[in-house]
């Protein structure tokens, strides 16, 4: 058999597969594989420069006293959230050139706790720029001085607005330098999207929510009604609560929240819980000085182990004032630790009738995305399966994580050139224990119109000789779908290869922007692994379109080789093999021939 036959048998098009094992890759074949991949490589030269720092970068560092502490003597969160939102706040305005204000904070999952004596470190900076908002990036350590340890604690996103005499301004965008900076201004849309979709997601488990079902499922015989843990208290807004621009200052707002959202906690438990994280706090609307805000907490429901604790803010100038304005709302998730630092199993909350009901059933759904989120961001990418479970209630994190990879992916550095052959040009790059392609071509083709084109994986059979089908079995959404694919490639257990895909499509948020078509693998109910094919899997993979002029496009593929491949990956680098030239070659004649046939209306869109 020819060399381009066994290279043609071994691959399969753009989904070049981990099919499913149970046997771990030994290191000493790994290691061959990476020499392998190393002899096309050339050695990178090392680049010396000046050290660079971000110009919104933000640094503080503070000594925990015992005024900062609760009575555990640890460093008190409220306390913690006011210097978080300081650093950020000074971040955003840093880039605006103006006063800035908070206008959410995403979800904070507090890692570690910290003592008295210890010194807090948090680093601020904006990721990126949009019209007239801002995400800045917060992450917090820890040092321990006397045994020269460091931690991180948490990592927290916020979003700011300006904040004008009459409107708001435009923001200058963002020029990321570092493979870090370009992630993170990557991946900020894709959280900026969730952020706009967390309502819809909630709303979605909602009708699938029933208040009895979660009660029966509880192991425990001690029941506390929810009326026992409300809290309400008042606050006057004095100058030292404002900031410099007369507004209250958005940390201590969020301190006060967290106190009585830890009262409402010890009531349930007649302990003293430890919080463990925070949903987003939302902020609403501006309060000033002289204004009274009154705090609201209840718990809203409790699980095996946590509970979570909702708290509402409202604001009124004087006490004739008619209606409150909603300031701020956020949910918090509380433990309650024993001597072993290990949680107590918790009591079963009895919801109040009526909008009791309502809380109980939103907590129950925000319990389940959590749990989804944690799943998918926590799935090891060397681990077997690669497929995360799809399911309607984790869809918007499975797709944000199916495209951030991707992006992640597409920021990195030192990218090496391995083979170039007409206009077609590979790159490689080494990393612990994967291997990752770049495959680039410029094509005479309207950005949206191969965008469009390639969107669509229904006509892959036209363009990509190793698909033998390729069935659209869900459409998720509009920017999300599921396909089950069967390639011609077979396994070495003599059966074609099939594959169950998201696909998830991204449109530019900003100018200069790609435009992005993500694939990683998922597990379907209703396409389960059959006899008659080897399920094979793809972790991360993908294209992006950059618009070069208004008749040119640069279309970079990206895939990252699990360990099942790199001995395929390696021993095709060098020449860019004709397999792989072979399928760009009918992909870019599948664009040109087809290109005219995108309508007017759908690159309007």
């Amino acid at each position: 058999m020819s060399e381009n036959k066994k290279s043609d048998k071994k691959s399969n098009g753009w989904f070049w597969s981990k099919k499913k094992e149970t046997k771990n890759v030994q290191s000493t074949k790994k290691s061959s594989i990476w020499e392998g991949a190393t002899l096309f490589a050339e050695t990178r030269p090392k680049i010396t420069m000046e050290r660079y720092r971000n110009p919104t970068e933000v640094q503080m560092s503070q000594m925990v006293q015992p005024c900062h502490t609760n009575h555990r003597g640890e460093l008190s969160t409220g306390q913690l959230l006011k210097w978080i939102d300081t650093a950020a706040c000074l971040s955003a305005e840093r880039h605006a050139g103006c006063p800035c204000v908070t206008a959410s904070v995403d979800d904070i999952y507090f890692e570690h706790t910290i003592s008295v004596g210890q010194v807090v470190s948090i680093k601020a900076k904006v990721n990126r720029a949009f019209n007239t908002s801002m995400e800045v990036g917060v992450q917090v350590s820890c040092e321990d001085i006397c045994k020269d340890e460091q931690w991180i604690v948490c990592k927290a996103y916020a979003t700011f607005v300006t904040q004008g005499k009459s409107t708001k301004i435009k923001l200058k965008p963002l020029d990321p330098q570092t493979e870090e900076e370009k992630t993170e201004y990557s991946i900020a849309a894709e959280r900026r999207r969730m952020r706009l979709a967390h309502t819809d997601t909630i709303k979605n488990l909602l009708t699938r929510s029933h208040v009895n079902d979660d009660l029966q499922n509880r192991e425990c015989n001690v029941i506390v009604p929810a009326e026992k843990t409300r809290v309400e208290s008042v606050e006057l807004i004095l100058p030292p609560h404002a900031n410099h621009q007369g507004n209250t200052f958005g940390g201590q707002i969020m301190e006060w929240m967290e106190n009585v959202a830890t009262i409402a906690a010890s009531r349930l438990c007649n302990a003293y819980p430890t919080l463990k994280s925070i949903e987003m706090f939302h902020f609403r609307g501006p309060s000033q000085i002289g204004d009274r805000l009154v705090f609201k907490a209840i718990v809203n429901n409790t699980f095996k182990n946590s509970m979570e604790v909702g708290v509402c803010v409202k604001a009124y100038q004087h006490e004739m004032e008619v209606s409150e304005r909603h300031i701020n709302s956020a949910f918090m998730i509380f433990v309650v630790l024993n001597k072993d630092n290990q949680p107590h199993t918790l009591p079963v909350l009895k919801p109040e009738p009526g909008d009791g009901e309502r809380r109980f059933k939103e907590a129950s759904a925000r319990q389940k995305i959590r749990l989804d989120r944690k799943y998918v961001v926590s799935c090891k990418y060397n681990e077997v399966p690669l497929s995360v479970p799809w399911d309607q209630s984790n869809k918007v994190y499975l797709s944000y994580n199916n495209v951030t990879a991707l992006k992640t992916l597409v920021a990195k550095a030192n990218w090496v050139l391995a083979s170039e052959r007409d206009k077609f040009r590979m790159y490689i790059l080494e990393e612990d224990k994967f291997l990752s392609v770049r495959i680039e071509m410029t094509i005479f083709c309207n950005v949206k119109q191969a965008f469009l084109l390639l969107s669509d994986l229904r006509n892959r059979h036209e363009w990509d000789r190793h698909c033998l089908s390729c069935e659209l079995v869900q459409q998720v959404d509009k920017d999300d779908m599921i396909y089950h694919v069967i390639s011609h490639t077979e396994s070495e257990e003599k059966k074609p290869l099939d594959f169950v895909v998201l696909v998830s499509q991204r449109k530019p948020c900003s100018p200069g922007d790609p435009y992005v078509l993500a694939f990683r693998s998922v597990t379907l109910s209703s396409h389960p692994a059959k006899p008659q094919y080897t399920r094979g899997e793809t972790l991360c993979s993908g294209f992006c379109f950059w618009e070069e002029t208004a008749e040119l496009t640069k279309v970079s593929y990206y895939h990252q080789a699990t360990s099942g491949l790199l001995s395929y990956i390696t021993t095709n680098v060098a020449g860019l093999s004709s397999s792989f030239y072979r399928t760009f070659q009918d992909c870019d004649q599948f664009l040109q021939n087809n290109k005219d046939k995108v309508s007017v209306g759908l690159l309007n869109l």
